[in-house]
């Protein structure tokens, strides 16, 4: 008795499911190892502070207008991407490829107080190296460049999405990459709100 040949479009389709199944799981490792990298950025700061604090060569200064202008994007953004995934899921497609458009031009706009907080920073005398230069100033460049890295990554993935969704890849009920898309998205809103936070607070 010979055994049936498998079925290659059952296959594919298997294969098709596991990856979706494995999709959120590895998203949120991913999630967890950026976490950890945010935390040991904000932990090299406390420990810097600390240590020149206690011979007075800490520089304070205040944070840029900017950045209070980008914390209020991002968490804009991130309520429209609230909005998305709740749209996706009752099948108002339109509503849900307008929201991602939304959502990432709110994200460019993050990125362009980013930079122009930055140059606020220049322009008050707080410089990332160089003569002048202050760990305290070199600290904020590196933790907001950093955030501004991943952030770059985060308007790619809206970017795609959008593109997908105007292309009708998503339906009601298939719309696991606007799900990941929107965790990602917060996760980067959450992180900035930690880090705006943390630096703000600890001077």
């Amino acid at each position: 008795m010979t055994t049936p040949l498998p079925n290659p479009q059952t296959a594919k389709e298997q294969l098709k499911e596991q990856r979706k199944g494995a999709a959120k799981p590895l998203l949120w490792i991913a999630i967890a190892s950026m976490s950890m990298a945010f935390a040991g950025l904000t932990s090299g700061y406390v420990v810097s502070r600390s240590s020149l604090l206690e011979r007075q060569n800490w520089f304070e200064f205040a944070l840029p207008t900017y950045f209070y202008y980008s914390t209020a994007v991002i968490i804009l953004s991130s309520v429209v991407m609230f909005w998305v995934v709740g749209q996706a899921r009752k099948g108002n497609l339109s509503g849900m490829k307008s929201g991602l458009w939304i959502s990432l031009i709110l994200g460019l706009s993050f990125a362009v107080f980013q930079l122009l907080g930055w140059r606020e920073l220049h322009n008050s005398g707080v410089f990332f190296t160089g003569e002048g230069s202050n760990p305290a100033g070199s600290w904020v460049y590196a933790i907001t460049f950093f955030h501004l890295v991943h952030m770059a990554a985060g308007v790619l993935t809206l970017l795609i999405t959008a593109f997908k969704a105007h292309l009708g890849k998503y339906t009601a009920g298939n719309i696991l990459g606007i799900e990941l898309a929107a965790i990602f998205w917060h996760f980067l809103d959450f992180v900035w709100i930690y880090l705006f936070a943390f630096l703000l607070f600890i001077r």
